[in-house]
């Protein structure tokens, strides 16, 4: 069985452009350092370029499937869109009211949208899913923590702090644990099965090491290739499913 850094060596298709920003001569990790006044950011190279490629190809998705828009005889990447947009304001429309719903339409297609792509990247060869690193799922999922508290406050004012203290006083303490598990979940739900789906494919991989010579292994993974692009998918749905019920929840009236 081939180790984890055999198997990636010898799918490098791209002869190492992208690992070349991962580690030094020493197999250090190479970090991107930003310092604004008294605070210091590190930043980590291939994660950063796979959002942004991520972000590139959501854009192309998005003018692609528009730029001949016909309201009459749709067709081609404008229906997958329009699938996409009228499927997920459906489920905003099921779980709150639809005028409140409406301001959240677009934020939610689009995080269905990014995720999607972003669970996808990893499935190229030496390529990898923003999602499959967890500040990625944490800064997605903070989102939707803050977009809650601001719905919340935007439609009840300060009484929307009230279900902290209910049924009763005394249960404070339980809620607020339940309220902030609430990030804390949905970001590594995300990131535990998109970077445990890449972890399989390369073990996949390892296991039998002919594969990887063949087709950069697409050929030899077809069956957990199929499975992992429905789990992206299937991933991509919750967590937008679990915002849109978040962000209900903190606008319903009972």
């Amino acid at each position: 069985m081939m180790s984890m850094e055999e198997v990636e060596s010898r799918l490098d298709i791209w002869g190492s452009l992208v690992r070349l920003w991962e580690t030094d001569e020493h197999g250090k990790q190479i970090l991107w350092n930003l310092t604004i006044g008294n605070i210091h950011m590190e930043f980590i190279p291939k994660v950063m370029v796979m959002t942004w490629l991520a972000m590139a190809l959501v854009v192309i998705f998005a003018v692609v499937c528009t730029r001949n828009m016909d309201m009459r005889k749709p067709r081609g990447g404008q229906n997958v869109l329009e699938m996409m947009f009228e499927g997920i304001r459906n489920l905003v429309n099921q779980n709150m009211d639809p005028q409140k719903g409406a301001s959240i339409i677009g934020v939610v297609v689009t995080f269905f949208i990014f995720i999607l792509f972003s669970n996808l990247l990893g499935l190229v060869p030496t390529l990898s899913s923003p999602t499959a690193n967890p500040n990625t799922t944490f800064a997605l999922s903070l989102t939707t923590f803050a977009l809650m508290y601001y719905y919340g406050i935007k439609y009840k004012g300060a009484g929307y702090f009230k279900h902290f203290v209910q049924p009763y006083v005394f249960f404070l303490p339980i809620n607020l644990i339940e309220e902030f598990s609430k990030p804390v979940t949905l970001a590594f739900r995300l990131f535990g099965n998109i970077y445990g789906g890449e972890v399989m494919m390369v073990v996949l991989l390892g296991l039998f090491g002919v594969w990887a010579h063949f087709l950069g292994g697409f050929i030899a993974s077809v069956v957990w290739l199929a499975f992992s692009i429905f789990v992206g998918c299937i991933q991509a749905f919750i967590f937008t499913m679990l915002s849109i019920v978040y962000i209900s929840i903190a606008t319903a009236e009972h």
